[in-house]
């Protein structure tokens, strides 16, 4: 007959290991669970010594012990995500505010979440109709580039200025509120203006992005402000969409004249790579004819033929400081409001005006 009675326990190895944990990490360390959540959490300077810190880790390795950061995250209210704002991802010098903001974020356990907002002159922001229109719940905090704030707390569906979290902008106003991180683009606007009339230019016209934002209205200012008392003429400017199909249009405004400017000053590389199609067109040569500029210092500034005059921001370098102070702020510390340089770089696509 067969054997009665319950089935026999597999043997002991055939069994799933049981999940190591903290008292077991502690256990094998020789220290207490308190110190391994704090080392874990990356909380241990200046608490803890770097022989217990290494004890820890060695003990972690060692058991196979993963932190639950889930649970950890539920117990103290976090998420560890904060939101980062831009106009667009289309725009290379965005992509790399992303990528600084990522690897900040990254080497202190934050995630990103990116959400494109573009901003124009006269167009209203509907409220966050998204999965964050509970960004108080799902959210940390939030990085803002190129907006402004109250534009900033519609988007958010907030109920005063700002989205009511921890807040840090980018290239934005100056204002009596959150901390600002912003690039020095009045000083780039005057080294770039100072660079043409060394050269001999006299007749000016601008080609500026149809979008309202401090940093193009301080880039306007400190035009102008060059300009003043050099005997130099403000020809004429013209507005345009970000993109080189409309730049070129709104360029032809400008270049078909009876007395066109010899300097052409862009906003932007992209609306330079438009200003170039337009002056070829009107068979303009460059820098010969026409000088032109741009701003911003992308990839195509060395793609166009001449390369392009333009002033460098550090896009990667501004994401990545506005990421740490928004994490600073998290961690209760106030950032102070800075300003990253901006560099004239000077390549083929200016030189002295021809005589006429």
């Amino acid at each position: 007959m067969p054997p009665t009675g319950p089935p026999a326990e597999p043997p002991a190895t055939d069994r799933p290991a049981a999940r190591p944990t903290s008292k077991d990490v502690a256990k094998l360390a020789g220290v207490s669970q308190s110190t391994v959540s704090l080392v874990h959490a990356g909380k241990w300077h200046g608490r803890v010594s770097e022989r217990t810190v290494q004890a820890v880790h060695e003990a972690s390795a060692t058991l196979g012990y993963r932190p639950n950061q889930a649970a950890r995250h539920l117990r103290l209210g976090t998420t560890r995500t904060v939101l980062l704002v831009v106009p667009a991802l289309t725009n290379p010098f965005f992509g790399a505010v992303h990528t600084g903001a990522s690897e900040a974020a990254a080497r202190r356990d934050f995630s990103v979440v990116v959400y494109p907002s573009p901003i124009r002159a006269g167009t209203e922001l509907a409220p966050f109709a998204s999965p964050f229109a509970a960004a108080h719940t799902a959210l940390d905090g939030v990085l803002a580039s190129s907006m402004a704030l109250e534009s900033l707390s519609e988007l958010l569906g907030g109920t005063g200025p700002g989205p009511g979290l921890p807040l840090v902008m980018l290239d934005s106003a100056p204002e009596a509120g959150p901390p600002t991180v912003n690039v020095e683009v009045a000083a780039g606007m005057h080294a770039l203006v100072t660079h043409l009339l060394a050269l001999g230019h006299r007749r000016f016209a601008r080609l500026v992005p149809d979008i309202d934002g401090w940093t193009f209205t301080a880039r306007e200012n400190a035009y102008r402000a060059a300009l003043r008392d050099s005997g130099a003429v403000h020809v004429a400017h013209a507005r345009t969409e970000f993109s080189v199909h409309e730049a070129a249009e709104a360029a032809l405004t400008l270049l078909d004249t009876p007395e066109p400017p010899t300097a052409l000053v862009c906003d932007d590389d992209v609306l330079a790579a438009g200003a170039y199609k337009a002056a070829r067109r009107q068979g303009l040569r460059i820098p010969e004819d026409i000088s032109i500029t741009g701003f911003d210092d992308l990839i195509i500034a060395t793609v166009l033929e001449p390369e392009l005059t333009t002033v460098r921001l550090p896009a990667h370098q501004l994401g990545e400081t506005g990421m740490t102070a928004l994490l600073d702020l998290l961690d209760g510390r106030r950032p102070e409001s800075t300003s990253l340089a901006a560099e004239l770089t000077v390549r083929g696509s200016t030189a002295p005006p021809a005589r006429r």
